[in-house]
């Protein structure tokens, strides 16, 4: 008999419409009145756990296609996502996970074969400025970072951040002095960097000399061994890239850019030694090495071949055995 008087659920827009009416009133002036202000707050909180059932489903059912498109076409019609990053603050801990998580969910959401957040926020830019000023607020870093990651998914995101004076950020919020903010900044920075092929090769053409200056100084000469070490392995990753050639052939050849990896290449970190290697190969395979160039490489051919001879993998790997045999033989031959 119980069953018979269990409460409906909720249509899913229904949901959406009641969350940004109480987003709206955390939004506005706090109410005076402390009982109202916890009731909202509460009522808040079981609301965005509903979105979230709704969305990811539960150990006991899964999502419901129908239903997802319905609450993502009513959560883009008006500014419930704006609200919800405006508001996020001033969310308790739990409830700004689960916010997170939707709005993650929402990137990947399609209405009518559409990626709808993608228009939303195309037309709705100024959220993105917030997303990443979020880096130097310690208590929503992490969340309006891991927001900020899940809408480059979208390429016009992605160009945005790439062409705005958010990049030139970035280099000091990888540094920060708190371990959680800078692994988080530079899991952000590396989906900029790597995701959307074509705009990143755009991006780094465009800003050759101040990125890499910037990326050479403050990240792979960094005092700071983790941030060192993400930075060799991404750029080993982005010359790597064949979207990046034309990058790449600009960078190996640079006398300045070859003395940072040589440097690297002397480091205590046998890590940090590697992922150099994997760069300095490329200034070697290089066949229209500039003069100055090959003079450095000459110059210091000695020191490299020890340098190179002692690289060691924990584990064996042949392509690996194989790059390094190549390259001790192109230097010894210079």
């Amino acid at each position: 008999m119980r069953g018979l008087f269990r409460s409906k659920p909720r249509p899913p827009a229904d949901v959406v419409r009641h969350t940004r009416d109480l987003l709206a009133y955390v939004d506005r002036k706090w109410d005076s009145r402390e009982a109202k202000r916890e009731e909202k707050m509460a009522e808040l909180s079981k609301n965005i756990r509903e979105l979230k059932f709704i969305l990811y489903g539960s150990s006991e059912a899964d999502p419901v296609p129908e239903a997802c498109a319905q609450l993502t076409q009513e959560f883009f019609r008006e500014n419930t996502l704006r609200l919800l990053i405006l508001c996020l603050p001033k969310l308790n801990l739990e409830t700004r996970k689960d916010a997170t998580q939707i709005v993650a969910n929402l990137q990947r959401q399609q209405v009518h074969s559409r990626l709808i957040a993608s228009d939303y926020l195309e037309a709705n830019k100024d959220l993105l400025d917030i997303l990443v000023a979020g880096y130097d607020n310690i208590d929503v870093a992490l969340h309006y970072g891991a927001m900020l990651r899940e809408c480059i998914r979208h390429q016009c995101v992605a160009r945005y951040i790439l062409e705005s004076e958010h990049m030139k950020k970035f280099f000091d919020y990888i540094q920060n002095q708190n371990f959680d903010i800078e692994s988080e900044a530079f899991a952000t920075f590396k989906e900029l960097l790597t995701r959307h092929k074509s705009t990143v090769a755009e991006f780094l053409a465009k800003n050759f000399d101040w990125f890499f200056a910037e990326y050479n100084s403050r990240l792979l000469e960094s005092t700071i061994y983790i941030t060192k070490r993400q930075a060799a392995k991404l750029l080993g990753d982005m010359l790597l890239d064949r979207s990046n050639s034309a990058v790449m052939v600009r960078y190996v050849s640079s006398m300045d850019y070859l003395r940072v990896l040589m440097g690297l290449l002397t480091d205590e970190s046998m890590t940090i030694r590697i992922e150099a290697f994997h760069v300095i190969k490329l200034f070697i395979a290089n066949q229209n090495k500039p003069r100055e160039i090959v003079f450095i490489l000459a110059k210091n051919k000695e020191k490299l071949l020890r340098h190179i001879e002692e690289i060691k993998m924990e584990k064996g790997n042949d392509q690996f055995e194989a790059d390094k045999s190549q390259v001790i033989q192109e230097i010894a031959g210079l």
